[in-house]
């Protein structure tokens, strides 16, 4: 059943929830008449509704303000969501058929400040150990699973979390060094709907990475895969043409890992995304 044929069986609910997820992405407390506005009630209707919200705790009343905020109920739904820790739940089963079907170790990451903070690691078969363990957390802009989320926000967003030089100081000298060099490649990772990274984490490794979307369309995490450079196959001419190129010329480029694994991993992020309430 559509979530449109649920919602015109259930009035009551969807326009609860309306009102409850109106306040909740307001900046401060808000207006009766304003909700019923917003929101597109009747305002006899919504009083009745927010009166539902006080009594269950969702809201309270700002009687001096002649406002209304969110309750400690709504503060406890968050709490509630943190403690089952409900994006790894979600993201653990199509992370292992993504690692199933491809033989290759996967990650799911977040973004924490200016670094991205590893949750899942599901290592492949017989794929040696890497860096980006669970708990593990790198600086953002050098990793694949930086760039996929960061390339989702906007230029601004990505501007005040890279302020100045000294944000770009890192383990390593890989990677984009200021913040005109971030943007340009972030643009290119917009552009082509994934983002990358080769031998900046892991010497001889690449990664390509999605994001995985919310409800509103931002990036909560993103998916990644993790390919030992010279396992990638190559055929007939192809490889004998790497046979006769030095360690370096065979370094693999990073179009051909795309081409191979991006159709696998972005099937997976937008199966996240799926169950993070995205509609197809």
């Amino acid at each position: 059943m559509d979530s449109l044929s649920t919602r015109s069986k259930a009035p009551a609910a969807a326009q609860v929830l309306a009102v409850l997820r109106y306040v909740a992405g307001q900046a401060g407390p808000v207006g009766a008449s304003i909700i019923a506005r917003d929101v597109g009630l009747p305002r006899s209707t919504a009083y009745q509704l927010i009166t539902v919200l006080i009594d269950d705790g969702f809201l309270v009343h700002l009687p001096e303000e002649r406002k209304y905020a969110l309750g400690v109920t709504a503060h406890e739904l968050g709490t509630g969501y943190s403690r089952q820790a409900p994006l790894q739940r979600i993201a653990r089963f199509p992370l292992a058929r993504l690692v199933s079907r491809t033989r290759r170790t996967a990650h799911l990451a977040v973004m924490h400040g200016r670094d991205v903070v590893y949750v899942i690691e599901e290592r492949a078969p017989r794929q040696r150990p890497l860096v980006t363990d669970t708990g593990v957390r790198l600086p953002a802009h050098l990793t694949a699973s930086g760039r996929a989320m960061m390339a989702q926000m906007d230029t601004a967003q990505v501007a005040a979390l890279f302020p100045g030089p000294e944000a770009f100081t890192a383990r390593t000298n890989n990677g984009p060094q200021s913040l005109p060099a971030l943007q340009d490649l972030l643009s290119r990772a917009r552009a082509l709907g994934y983002a990358w990274e080769q031998d900046e984490i892991t010497e001889g490794f690449s990664s390509v990475a999605v994001a995985v979307l919310d409800r509103g369309r931002y990036p909560v995490a993103s998916v990644a895969l993790t390919v030992s450079n010279r396992a990638f196959p190559a055929a007939g001419a192809r490889r004998r043409a790497l046979d006769a190129e030095t360690a370096e010329e065979r370094a693999l480029r990073i179009e051909d890992v795309a081409r191979e694994w991006i159709p696998e991993v972005s099937r997976c992020a937008r199966e996240i995304s799926r169950r993070l309430g995205i509609q197809p």
